[in-house]
């Protein structure tokens, strides 16, 4: 995949290619990865073939595309479920539980690794470097956050960042888990007891940010 492609599935503007990544979804859901074309994407999107190849010049990077659009609406998604005007330690234990909810709810993913997981699993693991690098960057930025906000001491978020992405990865590739994933409460002291200090985040302020 190019850099210029890479950088435009990132921009959450990229309006021009909604279509196409919305026909193509639709398509692997109902058919799978492997038995949708790159016509049957174009007829979905009511465009030419042409048309498609000018902007996805071969089915791999069309696949990349949708794959990184799903990530980074799941990334979204997952933000909204933490309330930013809770303590440091509260905000990690609902971005876990948002997280493990979500990926149980994730329509293509759950399609897939169940259908065709040769084709999900090259995705998730050794070209799987782009996914990892928009969760990263969120969980960086995660931190970053609290830390302006005084509520986790100063470190390099990137390392810690990385090192839950992996899990997040690993959890998204292995679905049957002993970790509480059904039971809310349950999901949550499972994050409080194990999830914060194993990223040494122990520390974490309860103060709610701007108490006084």
């Amino acid at each position: 995949m190019t850099a210029d492609l890479l950088a435009l599935i990132r921009d959450a503007s990229a309006e021009e290619h909604t279509e196409v990544l919305d026909a193509a979804l639709a398509a692997f859901l109902d058919y799978g990865i492997r038995r949708t074309s790159m016509a049957e994407v174009a007829r979905r999107a009511e465009i030419s073939q042409a048309t498609l190849y000018r902007r996805f010049t071969q089915k791999p990077e069309l696949v990349h595309a949708v794959t990184l659009r799903e990530a980074r609406r799941f990334v979204t998604a997952v933000d909204r479920g933490v309330d930013q005007s809770a303590g440091a330690r509260e905000q990690v234990v609902e971005l876990f539980v948002a997280f493990l909810h979500g990926l149980r709810r994730q329509k293509l993913l759950a399609r897939l690794l169940n259908t065709e997981p040769e084709a999900v699993l090259p995705l998730l693991t050794v070209d799987g470097a782009a996914l990892l690098g928009i969760g990263t960057d969120y969980l960086a930025e995660f931190v970053v956050r609290l830390q302006r906000a005084g509520q986790v001491p100063g470190f390099a978020p990137e390392p810690v960042a990385e090192m839950i992405a992996r899990v997040a990865l690993s959890l998204a590739l292995t679905r049957r888990t002993r970790i509480p994933v059904d039971e809310v409460a349950a999901a949550r002291e499972f994050a409080r007891r194990h999830i914060v200090p194993v990223f040494g985040l122990a520390q974490l302020s309860q103060t709610p940010t701007g108490s006084g």
